[in-house]
């Protein structure tokens, strides 16, 4: 048995909806982009909903938007894909990196707090494995310090305060305080990256959700013109006698959804809830049954009072072993076809962050959970003898190892 790590599900359906896009002649960004667009904002319940090539550009387009540059600053989890931190340092800001919670992976509120200065424009909470950090406590800490914001730019003017960007990657269609992810936050961005739950082979959205007096429906055709390098018409705009000529607003940006990318994403969320979720979440409470039942594993938080997550990855960890030890369990796992992974490695770790003066000592948690962390297979094509196969693994690897200390 060989059992891949996260392998996109495309449907029949799917591909015939691909297919009807190539027939169209229509194959950049047009009606099915727009439609999309229009169903994901339906099913978050946010205001407005515009599709991009990246989650990526989606972080960094609403950054530049707010004004963010030199001598500002942003909070980020020290535990997140380094796509959180380069949209950062890409605007010429410092990524403020803290630490997370020893229980969730997510970003430590008490940490963000403390981390707050005069310079502060944005934070950033992810949130890891589909799991909804805690946007309650984060609004909390943001009101609180209201009086030391100190804003450069029209945007955080209106604004008067800290804007809380999301990094939803993981999370589409989760829940906090009965409500999806898209509404949590000031704006959140998605990923439909091809190992995602729902995905468009690559591609983004950024859902907004801004407070008034903002006018997110204005906001978002401002948005769509920066990412179509600045135009003030699209394509599909410029279709039809006369329509050719446009104006050039300002230096944009190249990162718009085609329509094939949409077509791929329409069928996915038709079938997001009814066949998607209901099947990752088994996958992963198979797991969880499976593993509570030894002492020497760490659960991933699933269902809490006030939360659920999106079952986009599970995280597992095994108490009290070293780095060493677990790259040695995984080695064993993979000796049996089976493909796992580590979400994620610290930014301080890497030699890009290294070089720009973070250090991975000053955030504990962060290395102490990623020390012990594997990520395991999820994904809507696994069966379940394959889960009872990745399960016996996991757990005789981990035997193995631990007898061996």
């Amino acid at each position: 048995m060989k059992i891949s790590f996260s392998p996109p599900h495309i449907s029949e359906e799917a591909i015939q909806e691909v297919i009807d896009t190539l027939h169209s002649g229509w194959i950049t960004t047009g009606p099915k982009t727009k439609l999309f667009e229009k169903n994901l904002t339906e099913y978050c319940g946010n205001k407005a909903t515009l599709c991009v090539n990246s989650a990526t550009f989606g972080l960094e387009h609403i950054l530049r938007w707010f004004g963010v540059g030199k001598g500002d600053e942003v909070i980020i989890p020290a535990y997140t894909y380094c796509a959180t931190a380069n949209v950062v340092v890409h605007t010429g800001a410092t990524p403020v990196m803290v630490d997370i919670n020893g229980s969730d992976f997510n970003i430590n509120v008490d940490a963000v707090e403390k981390a707050i200065t005069p310079k502060t424009k944005v934070i950033i909470p992810v949130d890891i494995a589909g799991l909804p950090a805690d946007y309650d406590a984060i609004k909390k800490i943001i009101i609180e310090n209201k009086q030391q914001f100190l804003p450069t730019t029209e945007n955080q003017k209106k604004l008067g305060r800290i804007l809380v960007l999301s990094d939803s990657a993981h999370s589409f269609g989760a829940i906090y305080q009965e409500k999806r992810t898209g509404i949590l936050a000031d704006i959140s961005v998605f990923s439909f990256h091809a190992v995602k739950n729902l995905t468009t082979a690559e591609g983004g959205a950024i859902a907004l959700n801004l407070p008034e007096p903002f006018d997110n429906k204005s906001i978002y055709q401002e948005l769509n013109i920066l990412s179509l390098h600045g135009q003030s018409k699209d394509a599909l705009a410029k279709t039809g006698t006369a329509n050719w000529q446009y104006d050039v607003i300002d230096a944009g940006y190249k990162g718009n959804m085609t329509d094939i990318q949409a077509s791929l994403g329409l069928i996915a969320l038709k079938y997001y809830n009814s066949k998607t979720l209901p099947k990752r979440k088994a996958i992963c409470m198979q797991y969880s049954e499976a593993f509570s039942k030894y002492d020497f594993f760490t659960l991933p938080p699933l269902i809490e009072k006030n939360r659920e997550t999106s079952y986009h990855a599970y995280l597992l960890r095994i108490k009290n072993i070293s780095e060493t030890q677990r790259n040695q369990i995984m080695q064993e796992i993979f000796k049996r076809n089976i493909a796992v992974n580590v979400h994620f490695q610290p930014l301080p770790i890497f030699t890009a962050y290294k070089n720009r003066g973070y250090s991975i000592t000053d955030f504990p948690v962060a290395f102490d959970n990623y020390s012990r962390e594997i990520s395991l297979p999820v994904y809507e094509d696994l069966t379940g003898e394959q889960t009872d196969f990745v399960i016996n693994t996991v757990i005789n690897a981990t035997k193995k190892i631990l007898n061996s200390k």
